[in-house]
């Protein structure tokens, strides 16, 4: 494990058990070896969450916007936790090379499908990174539901939902295809927050 990621881990870790507690649901379910995380997203704490809910045995490789690695002290331990920037509103070659590594290499990588956070109620649209990366890696994705609620010293409910495999019958899907794999996870994500 990444000794900066160790590290960083254990004093979040307190800082959010005594600020932003959190309760897990379905922990268990989170398969061995490389698998694409996928939640909501109406906080910057969320990816924090899910790290945490995840334990201190699990180094989660997170795919974030760009400009947090521009952000002095933040982007240095962000780099240095091996997290993976991403240019948004353009191809990003080099971090779909490098999610599908992290993958190859049998680690799990949480990505918010919908780009940006959305508050609730809010419309949204699921961008198709997430499955393709699942699709190329030929590893499962697992839906997250965080609880939109975040208010200092009140629980947040973290549920993962049940990994699945996409099934493209062997053959490259097209974009629409890959667009509707999209939704369909970003609905199965919606249907466990129904389910809390």
């Amino acid at each position: 494990m990444n000794k900066l990621y160790a590290v960083a881990y254990a004093v979040v870790w307190v800082l959010m058990k005594l600020l932003f507690p959190w309760r897990v649901h379905g922990r268990e379910r989170l398969p061995d070896g490389g698998v694409v995380l996928c939640g909501n997203h109406t906080s910057f704490l969320d990816p924090v969450y899910v790290v945490c809910a995840l334990g201190r045995k699990v180094q989660l490789r997170v795919m974030a916007k760009a400009e947090l690695f521009r952000i002095p002290v933040l982007g240095f331990i962000l780099k240095k936790a091996e997290m993976i920037p991403v240019n948004r509103g353009k191809s990003d070659v080099a971090a779909v090379k490098e999610g599908i590594r992290v993958l190859r290499n049998q680690n799990p990588l949480l990505i918010f499908p919908e780009g940006t956070r959305v508050q609730e109620g809010e419309e949204s649209v699921a961008h198709a990174g997430a499955v393709v990366l699942a699709a190329r890696a030929d590893v499962p994705v697992m839906p997250i539901y965080i609880s939109p609620k975040k208010r200092i010293f009140r629980r947040v409910d973290v549920t993962f939902g049940e990994p699945y495999r996409l099934e493209y019958a062997g053959r490259k899907p097209t974009a629409e295809e890959n667009q509707a794999l999209a939704n369909e996870l970003l609905q199965r994500i919606r249907a466990l927050g129904e389910e809390e």
